[in-house]
């Protein structure tokens, strides 16, 4: 048994509080319970896990997975393919650069190369110091204003790699005078 450990209770039975006492744990099942623990309501249930954890451990996965009565495999699958979700703890900051094909046509594996070269890491990763996140996308849906990237939430597009790279020099730069 993994270090979460969650069992499906009958119904009206008391909510059991997870082993290490973490509230977020009790908002999941609920999440969970309002949605009659059915196995169609994967995405939303871990849309509102990885709102209140961060990210999506395996732990979280299995324990997801045996509430909704679904195969880990499925619940990882549905995890891994869509971009919003992350296996692994984010950076303060995030950049995903888009690599479909009108922006990859428009020059998007220009801009990835630059930020990666800029901040030191590769796509799927996080700066060593957790500053930044740089991730890359199938398609964000923005093809009209190819090549496109989200920074910290924000859709921009008709980017540069010297405009991108800027950005993302400003956001490590106010970062590191934040902590001082």
């Amino acid at each position: 048994m993994t270090a979460i450990e969650h069992t499906q209770k009958p119904a009206g039975a008391p909510s059991r509080a997870h082993a290490s006492g973490d509230n977020r744990f009790k908002i999941l099942e609920a999440t969970m319970k309002r949605h009659q623990y059915q196995p169609d309501a994967l995405i939303e249930v871990l849309h509102k896990a990885q709102e209140l954890f961060g990210y999506l451990s395996a732990d979280l996965l299995i324990t997801i997975a045996r509430s909704l009565k679904l195969p880990p495999s499925r619940v990882y699958g549905v995890a891994t393919f869509y971009h919003f979700f992350s296996l692994a703890p984010q950076g303060e900051h995030s950049c995903a650069v888009c690599l479909g094909t009108a922006c990859y046509v428009k020059g998007a594996a220009a801009l990835l190369a630059a930020v990666e070269h800029e901040a030191g890491v590769k796509a799927g990763a996080t700066t060593p110091d957790n500053k930044l996140s740089l991730m890359t996308a199938r398609c964000l849906g923005a093809c009209g204003i190819a090549p496109a990237v989200v920074v910290d939430g924000e859709v921009a597009g008709h980017v540069t790699a010297e405009t991108l790279v800027e950005q993302v020099r400003e956001m490590l730069q106010k970062t590191m005078n934040d902590e001082r």
